[in-house]
């Protein structure tokens, strides 16, 4: 096809969704597509969507894989709502996805699939190709599986046809460079990269990926390409960061800014083993890891490392953290630091494991014997995920306490452009270390302003001290029943979680400062997309404001006065309505309206504006 018969469309933002079996390599081309953006210079937020079987029958709805990436030359807050462009590499993938695409979208499927037994698989009754059901779409038939095999068989490598089916991906990939006007070269570097431990692969993947390219360039059902131009005026040194990567480095920058040796014990659980994964190379920098055998075990490894004057650290999802409640309580009474990262999924019990949700607020902030107070933050996008995880471990080391970071599944897989930090200009962490032999030194004697009992090590001398889950007497640590000991020592811990509130920042109004007629309230995971609705809709001239909260426990000390100031207010989260709960707990005196949703996906921008709209006209 000669370039004056080429048909380039300019597009602010397109949204890529990838999907097929799980072998079918859509994680890896979605991030490949990611990498090539994101170097190109095009803002981007991806959501992978894993499924829960680990081995489902191919060619099943139960195991299709799936990848968006929203990809922009300005602002991207969230992976889309609907996307413009879906790759369905079999029927199921096709079926599964159909719901979550925009009318007239280009729909690329690999042909080679689409036959009656697949059809049968995918549980569709008639042909979806003859149906009418695609009419109005943008549908290329590409003999994705065919091309693959006859580019590598070209090669005579003596390569077998399972292996070179799984160049299929590359074939795709080549696809979306040419749809997409990107640099082929990129894509070659990739695979180079990608597969530098087994180069006999190199060859076949880059002669496939050319093979998709060329096959776009000339065929005639493709006759557009999109062209989304770089983000201007953005500058800074940034990269393509996932949130179970962020917390693993904020929580190495913790330590390292505290002066202390990380020690992370936990136990793999989806979606927060990767934390574990990620920390468990670097044990150059001094980073200790322990795979426990359960999950009480690694958080009381944890715990006994922090005691030994590590900063102590466990990871772990829903299920796991209600397992580690006991020790937790332990910590409390024992006033020593520790981070504890609660990566959220769809529950209850194993629910939705490859799923988002934020249902376990509740249990983070009350979820313990006895009055066990500790405080609550939750990171709100995959980047700041490493602010807020260097922020636990400043408030866990400065506070002696134990702390509860949440973030979720959408954050934890989801990948941003971040721009990477200035170390030396992050705040200072100053753990409140005792000298030995200080004749001043008690147990439990407590800072003045924060109530923070002050940190001996193991062996340091004449620090001896005793410590464990016994009640302590105040000040002196010895092991004390006197019930009016018990009420000092229970009113001191909570008074000292309390305070923490005068080191938190206040909490921020993104919109009318002085207040208005509607209030959206968010927490963690969902401000991309409740920024992005209250943001599009202020812009259509609704008087509409957006409060995201990332401090939980304790609330910052302006609630109050945010709340007060708006004549109507909306939590949305996706649980039930626990913070508007823990709202009506704190503030009683306020209405609270609640839009909620549990169904593993995160927010869309069109049904928060929708639901906006409908509390503005009342």
């Amino acid at each position: 096809m000669s370039e004056m018969q080429k048909k380039v469309v300019e597009r602010d933002e397109v949204v890529i969704k990838f999907a097929g079996d799980s072998g079918d390599g859509m994680q890896l081309t979605g991030t490949q597509f990611s990498d090539a953006s994101a170097s190109f210079g095009n803002e981007l937020l991806t959501f992978p969507d894993y499924p829960a079987e680990i081995r489902a029958p191919q060619g099943t709805v139960a195991g299709v894989s799936g990848f968006q990436v929203h990809i922009g030359n300005k602002e991207v807050q969230t992976p889309g709502d609907l996307a413009d462009v879906l790759i369905a590499m079999n029927p199921a993938a096709l079926k599964t996805n159909m719901k979550w695409v925009k009318s007239g979208a280009t729909i690329i499927i690999d042909i080679d699939n689409f036959d009656n037994k697949h059809y049968k698989k995918a549980g569709y009754v008639e042909d979806p190709l003859g149906d009418g059901s695609l009419d109005g779409y943008a549908l290329i038939k590409a003999p994705i599986t065919s091309l693959s095999r006859s580019t590598v068989n070209a090669l005579n490598l003596g390569i077998d046809v399972k292996t070179a089916d799984k160049t299929r991906n590359q074939f795709v990939m080549g696809i979306l460079m040419w749809l997409f006007d990107r640099d082929l070269k990129q894509g070659e570097e990739f695979i180079a990269q990608k597969f530098a431990k087994k180069p006999n692969l190199i060859q076949p993947n880059q002669a496939v990926l050319r093979a998709g390219y060329s096959y776009a360039e000339t065929v005639e059902a493709i006759a557009t390409q999109f062209h989304v131009n770089p983000v201007k005026g953005k500058k800074g040194t940034f990269r393509q960061i996932t949130g179970n990567q962020a917390t693993a480095w904020g929580l190495m920058a913790g330590a390292e800014k505290a002066g202390l040796k990380l020690f992370l014990g936990s136990y793999p659980i989806t979606p927060a083993s990767e934390i574990l994964h990620e920390l468990s190379k670097h044990k150059h920098l001094g980073v200790k890891t322990f795979q426990a055998e359960d999950e009480i075990a690694g958080i009381c490894t944890a715990i006994g490392a922090s005691f030994g004057g590590n900063l102590g650290m466990t990871t772990t999802s829903g299920p796991g953290l209600s397992l580690k409640t006991e020790a937790m309580g332990l910590a409390v009474i024992t006033e020593l630091p520790l981070v504890i990262v609660d990566v959220q999924r769809g529950g209850p019990s194993t629910g939705l494991p490859t799923k988002t949700e934020q249902s376990d607020l509740l249990q983070a902030i009350h979820g313990r014997h006895g009055e066990s107070p500790m405080p609550v933050i939750a990171a709100s996008t995959p980047g700041n995920c490493f602010n807020y995880a260097y922020e636990a471990c400043k408030i866990a080391v400065e506070h002696m306490t134990p702390i509860i970071l949440l973030t979720d599944g959408y954050l934890a897989n989801g990948t941003e452009l971040w721009e990477i930090p200035n170390y030396e200009a992050m705040p200072k962490i100053v753990p409140p270390f005792v000298k030995d032999n200080d004749p001043d030194y008690q147990p439990y004697k407590r800072d003045a302003e924060k109530l923070n009992r002050r940190w001996a090590l193991p062996g340091q001398k004449g620090l001896e001290h005793r410590i464990g889950g016994l009640e302590k007497s105040d000040i002196y640590g010895e092991v004390s029943h006197d019930p009016y000991n018990h009420q000092v020592m229970t009113d001191y811990r909570a008074e000292k979680v309390k305070r923490i509130a005068n080191f938190i920042p206040e909490q921020k109004i993104i919109g009318n400062q002085d207040g208005g007629e509607l209030l959206v309230i968010g927490w963690g995971g969902t401000f991309g997309a409740l920024n992005m609705a209250v943001k599009e809709l202020r812009e259509e001239g609704y008087d509409v404001s957006l409060a995201h909260f990332n401090y939980i426990f304790p609330l910052p000390k302006n609630t109050e006065d945010v709340l007060k100031k708006f004549k109507k207010r909306v939590v949305c989260e996706l649980n039930l309505g626990q913070f508007a709960d823990y709202l009506r707990t704190q503030y009683p005196q306020y209405p609270y309206e609640q839009y909620n949703k549990v169904q593993g996906l995160p927010f869309f921008i069109g049904e928060l504006k929708d639901k906006f709209k409908q509390m503005l006209e009342k």
